[in-house]
């Protein structure tokens, strides 16, 4: 125990007469902008665990929008594992370009 005392006691001593000073080389990295798709991704995600509520979402993918008048369409493709097998899911988020609310949302199943 003296031993542990002895070399901390040196340690810190060195420490205050040899402070070691780190820079610091880790920089902020820029902040992407939020997508224009997020709200619609999250409403879609939502929307594949309540539709599979027994399967994991283990991938996804925005696959693009569709516009339209009045309504709009944001296409999300979801990987999903149950415990019998993998498969994919499309997921279409139909919305009013005015208000915003969603319209419709349709799923479509793939094996790929």
């Amino acid at each position: 125990m003296k031993k542990l005392i002895i070399c901390l006691s040196i340690l810190f001593c060195s420490t205050l007469a040899n402070p070691v000073h780190f820079e610091h080389s880790a920089h902020a990295e820029p902040q992407k902008p939020t997508p224009p798709y997020a709200k619609w991704s999250v409403i879609a995600m939502d929307k594949v665990k309540e539709k599979y509520p027994n399967a994991k979402v283990i991938d996804y993918l925005y696959v693009g929008k569709t516009r339209g008048q009045p309504n709009s369409t944001e296409r999300f493709k979801f990987w999903m594992k149950d415990t019998q097998k993998e498969f994919g899911v499309y997921v279409n988020i139909e919305f009013n370009n005015e208000t915003e609310q969603v319209t419709n949302v349709t799923y479509q199943e793939t094996t790929r």
